[in-house]
């Protein structure tokens, strides 16, 4: 989700995903079996909101594809790494973006057949909400929220004094805060420690805090400037945990009249 969160900040919303059915992709009843479109994990959740349409592979040649690019990273991405004498993600993500990928570039990259693209700058909507992982709960009486092993305790909010048995919805951004939300309002924002984040604490005799409304994300149509994409450009955050797919994106690019739309794929 940081790969793809990133990818949109920098470029842009664009038209389809092509990915493997890896199981942060969809949902699979079966093995071997279709994917359900209905059961939406959070990455199709979070790209459905943006209106982006998620193609899973089912052919051998775009697995057979996928297998070799990640065989590519893992024989050649380790021994960099060891010969760099680095041992921390966050300089295996430096490495990658300064030297690794403008290496590979410089070595294997192919031009676009076509310069342009369909990447449509974002316009309201708030990609911090859009990529969190959102998991739905009902507030205990004691006006807690719980999840797992941990328990979050609510404020008293100005339009009622308590949200127990209400149905709230747990946001966990992708840098560790944590919000929770009741309809358009935030009625809780905790740190990574659990500790919370509201701006002032709540003295003897106040009234209760009043909740922070979330605005509703809006849609805006545009076009980008034309320019070739590479692999590279758009592969950022390749070092996070447990998020092994191929992924490509598919854009038709705007023509001129009489002209036949023209269409590139980038992959990730």
């Amino acid at each position: 989700m940081a790969a793809l969160k990133e990818v949109i900040e920098r470029k842009g919303r664009f038209c389809t995903l092509y990915s493997d059915r890896a199981s942060h992709f969809f949902e699979t009843p079966k093995a071997d079996a279709p994917v359900d479109p209905h059961r939406l994990t959070q990455v199709g959740r979070a790209l459905k909101e943006l209106s982006i349409q998620m193609i899973p592979a089912y052919s051998p040649q775009a697995r057979g594809r996928g297998e070799r690019r990640f065989g590519t990273w893992q024989g050649r991405l380790p021994q960099e790494l060891r010969l760099a004498g680095i041992t921390t993600v966050e300089e295996a993500n430096r490495f990658l973006r300064e030297r690794f990928v403008p290496e590979m570039n410089r070595k294997f990259s192919v031009p676009a057949a076509a310069p342009g693209h369909a990447f449509v700058p974002l316009r309201g909507h708030d990609l911090d909400w859009i990529f969190s992982v959102q998991t739905e709960r009902v507030v205990a009486q004691d006006n807690t929220v719980r999840a797992g092993n941990r328990v979050w305790q609510l404020e008293p909010i100005s339009f009622r004094g308590s949200l127990a048995g209400c149905r709230v919805m747990i946001c966990e951004h992708l840098d560790g805060r944590l919000s929770i939300l009741y309809g358009p309002h935030r009625v809780g924002y905790f740190r990574p420690d659990g500790t919370t984040l509201d701006s002032s604490k709540r003295r003897r005799g106040q009234k209760p805090i009043p909740p922070s409304p979330i605005s509703a994300p809006g849609s805006a149509l545009g076009l980008l400037p034309s320019s070739a994409l590479s692999s590279a450009q758009v592969a950022p955050s390749l070092l996070k945990a447990g998020t092994r797919g191929q992924i490509s994106l598919a854009c038709t690019a705007p023509s001129r009249a009489g002209e036949p739309p023209r269409s590139a794929r980038h992959e990730l």
